[in-house]
């Protein structure tokens, strides 16, 4: 099991946007257009890159841009977002581009190990499981966080019976709703029926529409969707089971130095810090870019 411990993560603004159905994709603080602050090139990272990426010029990257403030869609159709604005940092840092691939966020870690794309950014928990898979670049904290609909009592400890609503192939899907669901029947109660959607927009809106009881997401994009919706949901308990988030790659690809170089630039530069201060989710930054760094 993942160990578990609270971590006061603060709630983005409240916006005066209503939900109709769906979480409104328009960011509302700030109004971002996705772009990355201007930075200057660090050529120690860059030597790092192995030629092909260089010769490249340009990440190609595999993202699901459902999962607001993270990544998701602006007014036109380009993905935006915190994770979005440091992947283009970083790149940049590396003298690249970055090409985005929208992508199901199951289908993106079978993408990079089939060489498709150089690597995922979709808010992806660092795990050992997964480090079998990928190598993981280590850059934020997140936790789990509940919602439910706004005067619903809905406890995460005592969720036996309920209909909970979460995107499929997340630890929440995986991982963390599953061993819930398996303590309540191991209690002689009813387990969590777990709905899982394809996106994070259609799990918020299955609570929204009276379609499950509650949803389960990072707690960054809880507390945004909770902010989008107009009064029509609230968190339901505290963040728990804090991991890191990691950007996933080819195992032993080569390209792992050079990402971890050019994020600890931004991080010694200030950057990194400014972008998530920028849009309110600094309380998940960490001190040193690592890989692989979990431990569970």
């Amino acid at each position: 099991m993942k160990s578990i411990r609270l971590v006061p993560i603060a709630l983005l603004a409240s916006a005066a946007l209503l939900l109709t159905g769906c979480v409104n994709n328009a960011p509302t603080t700030p109004a971002s257009s996705g772009t990355a602050p201007a930075v200057a090139k660090d050529d120690a990272a860059a030597k790092l890159l192995p030629k092909d990426v260089a010769s490249a010029g340009k990440l190609v990257i595999g993202t699901d841009a459902t999962y607001a403030p993270n990544e998701f869609k602006d007014a036109d159709g380009n993905p935006t977002g915190w994770e979005i604005e440091l992947a283009d940092a970083m790149a940049a840092k590396l003298g690249l581009t970055t090409d985005y691939q929208i992508a199901k966020f199951d289908n993106i870690i079978p993408s990079i190990t089939g060489g498709k794309y150089d690597m995922g950014l979709s808010s992806f928990f660092d795990t050992k499981e997964r480090q079998q898979q990928v190598d993981m670049i280590d850059y934020y904290t997140a936790g789990i966080q509940w919602a439910a609909p706004a005067g619903k009592t809905v406890d995460p400890e005592s969720a036996c019976g309920i209909k909970l609503a979460v995107q499929n192939g997340t630890t929440e899907q995986l991982d963390d709703g599953p061993a819930k669901s398996a303590a309540c029947v191991a209690a002689g109660k009813e387990p969590i029926s777990l709905l899982g959607y394809d996106t994070q927009d259609d799990a918020t809106a299955a609570v929204t529409l009276g379609r499950a009881d509650a949803m389960s997401a990072d707690s960054p994009v809880t507390q945004y969707a909770v902010a989008q919706s107009g009064g029509k949901l609230e968190t339901a308990g505290d963040v728990y089971s804090v991991f890191l988030y990691g950007m996933p790659i080819a195992k032993d690809s080569g390209l792992g130095e050079a990402l971890q170089a050019a994020l600890q630039s931004l991080m010694d530069d200030g950057t990194y810090k400014d972008i998530l201060s920028k849009w309110g989710v600094e309380q998940g930054a960490i001190d040193k870019i690592d890989i692989n760094g979990a431990t569970e």
